[in-house]
């Protein structure tokens, strides 16, 4: 780059530490990792120290407090090898609340509804699209309805971006097809 500048949230990233500049990353990952520990240090690995009505908070808006507190002890309830077993829905949005908390600048959710049953999905849906207001977002997706909520979409191929778009309340500039 012979000129400009590369920033994120105004800040310059040349002038960024490597740990500063990840903690305005937030990842959900296809099959999130959940540490052998209670659901709210699960749910607070997004922002150590927060305290717990920010932990539960962001469980609201990822839809995972009504779950969580069926559970036996509530946010406190172990998970892992020795703790309750939740589902691919569960743990999906336990990370969706856990990226909440973070409340990064940047988020990349990879394929967050993938191998959901139809609840599971639609109570994720409704969490990302809570999640990536006012935020740049990078959502991997298979199916374009995992993608409504976002300003831009840009569809690829192994030959590189095949069909752009703009949706949600703005004209679609070229159509889609998956």
């Amino acid at each position: 780059m012979d000129a400009g500048r590369e920033t994120i949230d105004g800040q310059d990233v040349a002038h960024t530490t490597q740990a500063s500049l990840r903690r305005q990353i937030a990842i959900v990952p296809q099959v999130p990792v959940l540490f052998h520990r209670t659901l709210a240090e699960n749910i607070g690995y997004g922002r150590p120290g927060a305290l717990p009505a920010k932990i539960e908070q962001a469980a609201r808006l990822a839809n995972a407090h009504n779950f969580i507190m069926a559970l036996p002890k509530g946010y406190r309830t172990p998970v892992g090898e020795r703790g309750v077993t939740l589902s691919g829905g569960e743990h999906q949005r336990v990370a969706i609340a856990r990226a909440f908390l973070a409340d990064a600048a940047i988020l990349i959710l990879d394929e967050a509804t993938s191998s959901l049953d139809p609840e599971s999905e639609a109570a994720i849906q409704q969490a990302m699209e809570r999640l990536v207001v006012g935020r740049t977002a990078i959502v991997i997706a298979h199916r374009l309805s995992t993608a409504r909520a976002l300003d831009r979409i840009l569809v690829f191929s192994a030959t590189g971006i095949t069909a752009a778009c703009l949706s949600g309340k703005r004209e679609r500039q070229h159509r889609i097809t998956a």
